[in-house]
């Protein structure tokens, strides 16, 4: 945003500080000034960031308003007084969403002459680099510069009876002054006549009822509409405006009257004159929800105890913080001793609790003359419960080549129906950014595959990612959370080979192996609609479901247009806490020779590995010290292996602690293990 000192100085002759030392002051209190440019002898132009809550200060006379209170000078006030009007009746104005409308003001100027912009506004809108259009347009623009209300100058002979205040009718049309019909939404608010919508209320005026050289009657209009209402419309059209970019953010209800007389007193300037009376629709209710709030208490004592000593030994005192409250806009009456209730600015909706008015006392007072203390503190940090575990799982995928990424919180309607755990456990959002950002993630799926495609996208061919955050689901109601994990690699991020289903299963049991636990298996049963049928899994962890990965499934893979596969798994974190941490242990080495026995079988194809895994280590045969598969054969011929079998040959060792094994012991050993593999489905090869 763009401000002129010159303009600044007009409200507040007393100012006798630099330009340079009012953009610093202004920037230590919140106001901040990224650029400060010279105009030789029109001062200087500001550069400036305001943050979104306040919105008062996005104009010239909000600024002043705030260099006033930090300098305590007195403020100018707006120059709005009219000459008489002319008899005549009020034009008729009907608000039909008081909900959505809280103030509508409308005023008729006639003999209007519609000309070039001249004098001092034409003057300060070249310093501001802003189109000049005509006297009427360039008015109501330069009072939202001047003061930030917006405001819409309609020609009076284009409107057909009252002003109406209305939602849209269903596939009622609207050409805007960008000459774009639109298609309005019956949620969309209108300011309209009897016969058609004028303008999309709070967003942008219509093209029909526009000022053009021809006007001689214009009726001038403020109002204050709804902040919600006007952000449905203006993301539902996609049309961003000045105006919409502060009723969005809660315009001042008091302004409208100001505002409206601010832009007469310009136009009848060039001639013409005000006829029947000034027509001011004020909705009760909105009023008290913003201009007439009730007071909230203010101390000094508690200002002092939150903000800390200052480096004036003098402190925060009553006369100080009177002095700054007064100046932003509040009346005060005094309650008790350094006590007061606080009648609030209506410009100032940000404001609503004792801390809000400590924290604009010490904005103003200025954060730099406060002594650095830290603030005092009763008792002790509290890791959470579950930090072990999650700093465990973080330090596994790092080691593992794996690379953390974060996503956003939110996903479309579809990925949460085609990615969530449960169906229809997906939370929608009451007032979502975008159709892409409608529900809480219900998985953390949607963003690793967004993620993944978007590397896609930048040629970025080789990625391994993995994040760690919360998904949601449940009801608008009561939404449920709990942590989950998700990794997702493509290309060849691991080597000179391409990322396989295998590379993703040998992450899932590293990470497991991390945690204690009775057993773990994988299968194919249950497989979620997102894996590919023949190249997923599911990792089972003490008879719980903790994983599902895979391959994405071709047919989504082929309508996000991704260049190749990807693979992606989420491990259920919340199921896998509840398991204790693997601890480290360590034995001595037994001088003891150990003894290798070698056993060759035949398994059903149907037999995974980890069937003949969990089968020996429930043996618990104390001098069984490890087992691994050195050879596994599937022949399609038959000839090594019957079709629909596979052979394998574990290898184990056995030792003892104590002594040398005899070959009885050993025997004895050899027929547990084979008993245990056949009771499984295996048998001894001839």
């Amino acid at each position: 945003m763009k401000i002129l000192t010159n303009w600044l100085r007009e409200c507040l002759p007393g100012l006798a500080v630099s330009d340079r030392q009012l953009a610093d002051d202004l920037t230590l209190r919140g106001i901040a000034v990224e650029g400060v440019f010279d105009l030789a002898a029109n001062g200087s132009l500001f550069e400036m960031d305001i943050t979104t809550n306040r919105v008062d200060a996005m104009n010239h006379y909000g600024i002043a308003r705030e260099a006033a209170t930090i300098y305590g000078l007195k403020l100018n006030p707006l120059e709005t007084a009219l000459r008489a009007a002319k008899p005549g009746h009020g034009y008729s104005v009907r608000i039909e969403e008081p909900a959505l409308c809280g103030r509508f003001t409308a005023r008729v100027l006639r003999g209007i002459k519609i000309q070039p912009s001249t004098g001092i506004i034409a003057e300060r809108f070249n310093l501001l680099e802003q189109k000049l259009i005509s006297n009427a347009v360039d008015a109501t623009n330069y009072v939202l510069i001047g003061m930030g209300q917006p405001t819409h100058a309609f020609d009076l002979d284009r409107i057909e009876g009252a002003i109406v205040v209305r939602r849209a009718r269903k596939g009622e049309k609207l050409k805007t002054l960008d000459e774009i019909e639109r298609t309005l939404d019956p949620e969309d608010l209108v300011v309209a006549d009897e016969r058609k919508p004028l303008g999309l209320a709070g967003v942008m005026g219509g093209w029909d009822s526009r000022i053009t050289a021809e006007t001689k009657n214009v009726l001038v209009e403020a109002a204050w509409f709804d902040p919600v209402s006007v952000r449905r419309s203006s993301k539902r059209h996609l049309l961003h405006t000045d105006a919409s970019h502060r009723f969005e953010r809660g315009t001042d209800f008091n302004a409208p009257p100001v505002a409206s007389a601010f832009v007469s007193r310009i136009l009848l300037e060039s001639g013409g004159h005000q006829e029947g009376e000034f027509v001011d629709v004020v909705v009760a209710e909105a009023e008290a929800r913003t201009a007439r709030r009730s007071s909230i208490g203010f101390s000094v004592s508690e200002a002092r105890r939150i903000l800390g000593p200052t480096e004036n030994a003098e402190g925060i005192t009553a006369a100080t913080a009177e002095t700054i409250l007064t100046g932003l806009g509040c009346g005060l009456e005094t309650r008790a001793n350094e006590s007061y209730n606080v009648t609030l600015p209506s410009w100032r909706l940000d404001l609503e609790r004792e801390i809000d008015l400590i924290e604009e006392v010490a904005r103003v007072y200025g954060y730099n003359r406060f002594k650095n203390t830290l603030p005092a503190f009763a008792g002790f940090v509290v890791e959470l419960p579950w930090a072990a575990k999650e700093a465990t799982v973080r330090q596994t995928l790092l080691a593992q080549g794996w690379n953390e990424a974060i996503s956003s919180t939110f996903c479309a309607a579809g990925d949460a129906a085609l990615f969530a755990p449960q169906p229809n456990s997906a939370v929608a959002m009451d007032n979502p950014l975008s159709e892409e950002a409608g529900m809480l993630r219900p998985s953390l799926l949607p963003g690793m595959v967004g993620m993944l495609a978007l590397n896609l996208n930048r040629d970025v061919e080789d990625a391994a990612l993995f994040e760690a955050g919360t998904v949601f689901s449940g009801t608008p109601e009561k939404v449920d959370e709990r942590p989950a994990l998700a990794i997702g690699a493509t290309g060849r991020p691991f080597g000179t080979t391409a990322a396989d289903f295998y590379d993703m299963k040998g992450t899932i049991e590293a990470l497991l192996a991390r945690f204690s636990s009775r057993s773990l298996y994988f299968d194919k049963l249950l497989l979620p609609a997102w894996l590919h049928p023949g190249r997923g899994a599911r990792a089972v962890l003490d008879g719980s479901s903790i994983a599902y990965f895979g391959q994405l499934h071709p047919d989504e893979a082929e309508r996000r247009k991704l260049k190749q596969p990807i693979l992606i798994g989420e491990v259920y974190l919340d199921r896998l806490y509840r398991e204790a941490l693997r601890q480290p242990s360590m034995r001595e080495l037994s001088r003891y020779q150990p003894v290798r026995r070698d056993f060759s079988l035949l398994f059903p194809d149907s037999v995974p590995y980890a069937a003949i895994e969990e089968a020996l280590r429930d043996l618990n045969i104390a001098e069984l010290r490890n087992f691994t598969p050195k050879e596994i054969l599937r022949d399609p011929k038959g000839k090594m292996a019957p079709a629909g079998h596979f052979s394998v040959l574990v290898g184990a060792v056995f030792q003892s602690q104590e002594r040398t094994l005899r070959e009885e012991e050993l025997q004895d050993s050899s027929k547990k293990v084979v008993a245990a593999l056949e009771a499984i489905g295996g048998r001894l090869r001839s």
